[in-house]
Order: structure tokens, then sequence, then C-alpha cells
């Protein structure tokens, strides 16, 4: 009988053991847990400010100034706009047989 005795508060012990281990285990994959929750409430916070920031870093009139300061831009107006002509390229000889393409096809007028 104080075998079995022994044997029992072994197995008591063994599992106390094990069940501080794991709430151990347990309380320390929780603080992990939240230390990830913050970190991603935090990553979170820094991509909302960094989208505002981009959004007023695009602004048409903070472009506009850009273009004028740094790269000495300026408005487009009639008066410094430069217009360019097309001009139709001479028609080939066809030796008076008319369009090149009746010349390639042998017809003649």
């Amino acid at each position: 009988m104080t075998r079995l005795n022994l044997v029992l508060l072994l197995a008591v012990l063994a599992s106390a053991l094990y069940l501080v281990h794991v709430q151990y285990e347990s309380r320390r994959l929780f603080t992990d847990l939240d230390r990830a929750l913050a970190e991603a409430h935090r990553l979170e916070l820094d991509n909302e400010r960094l989208q505002v920031e981009k959004r007023a870093q695009a602004t048409p009139l903070r472009v506009e100034k850009l273009a004028r300061e740094k790269l000495q831009m300026r408005s487009a107006s009639p008066a410094i706009t430069s217009y360019a002509t097309y001009a139709e390229p001479a028609a080939p000889d066809t030796g008076g047989i008319g369009t090149p393409a009746r010349a390639a096809a042998g017809v003649v007028k």
C-alpha cells in the first residue's frame, strides 16, 4: 500500500509541476500576443499617418510650387507657346501613270 501511495504522490507532484509549467507558458504567450497586438496597432497608426502625409505632399498646388521653384517651369500661355506644323511629304513620281498604287498594280490611266 505504501508503494501505491508513493507512486500516486509522484504522479501528483509531476502533474503539479506540469501544471505550473503550462500556466507559465500560457502567461508568456499571452504577453507575447499582447505585445504583438500593440505593435500591430502602432504600425496601423503609422501607416495611416504616412498615407495622410503622402496625400499632403501630392497636392496640385504643392506640385506646381515645386515645379516653379526647383525645375524653373512656368505655366503654358499663348505668348510662350510655339506651334509646329506638319508638312505633307511630296508624292513620289509615278512616271505619269497616276497614283503609286495604280503604278504598282500596272493600271494605266
